[in-house]
C-alpha cells in the first residue's frame, strides 16, 4: 500500500514538473517572438521568405532603398514601416485568391539594416547591426572614441522616428537597426 501511494505521488510530481517546464518554455518563446514581431521593416533589411509548396518564390529578398520588396509573379510590395506580421498579411493578400488558395507563408529577418556612426570616433561608417548591442559597443566597433570625443552620451536619430529628430542617449541604451549615431566633440 505504501509503495503504491509512493508511486502515485512521484507520478503526480513528475506531471506537475513537466507542466511547469512546458509553461516556462512557452513563455520564453513568446517573449522572443514578441520582440521580432514588433520590429518594423526598413531599407536594407534582408528577408527569407518561404511560401509552402512554391519553390520558385522561396528565397532571400532585400528591402530596397524605396522600402519595397520585389517577388516573382506578384511584383513589388511595399514593406517599409510594416511589422513582419503586417508584411506577411499583405503578401497573403497579393497571392490569394488569384494565385494561391490559403497561402502558408513564413518570413524571417536574416540581416537587419546597418547602423551608421559619425563624429568623434576613429572610423565613422556604416556597420552591420547586431541584436542587443549598446551604443558603447557601437562606438567600440567604430574604433573607439577620438581624443576629442564627449564620452558621456551620444546623439541618435532612430530610423523608426518619422520626425527624424536627434536625441541625446546614454551609452548603455540599445542600438536599433538603421540608427544614425553621432558622437559629439567635448568642450574643454
Amino acid at each position: 500500500m505504501k509503495t503504491r501511494n509512493h508511486h502515485v505521488l512521484v507520478s503526480v510530481l513528475c506531471l506537475l514538473f513537466c507542466g511547469l517546464c512546458t509553461t516556462l518554455l512557452w513563455a520564453e518563446s513568446s517573449e522572443a517572438t514578441g520582440s521580432t514581431a514588433s520590429y518594423h521593416l526598413g531599407s536594407g533589411d534582408k528577408l527569407k521568405i518561404t511560401i509552402f509548396n512554391q519553390e520558385d518564390m522561396n528565397g532571400e529578398y532585400t528591402v530596397d532603398g524605396t522600402g519595397n520588396v520585389s517577388l516573382p509573379l506578384i511584383g513589388t510590395i511595399a514593406a517599409k514601416n510594416l511589422t513582419l506580421n503586417e508584411f506577411e498579411n499583405k503578401l497573403k493578400g497579393k497571392l490569394s485568391p488569384d494565385y494561391l488558395l490559403n497561402p502558408k507563408i513564413a518570413i524571417q529577418v536574416l540581416n537587419y539594416r546597418p547602423f551608421y556612426i559619425l563624429g568623434e570616433v576613429k572610423s565613422p561608417s556604416s556597420y552591420p547591426y547586431v541584436s542587443g548591442m549598446s551604443y558603447l559597443t557601437a562606438v567600440a566597433i567604430a574604433g573607439g572614441f577620438s581624443y576629442r570625443a564627449k564620452e558621456s552620451a551620444v546623439y541618435v536619430i532612430h530610423a523608426s522616428n518619422p520626425e527624424q529628430k536627434e536625441i541625446e542617449t546614454k551609452l548603455e541604451e540599445s542600438v536599433q537597426p538603421g540608427d544614425i549615431i553621432r558622437v559629439d566633440e567635448r568642450f574643454f
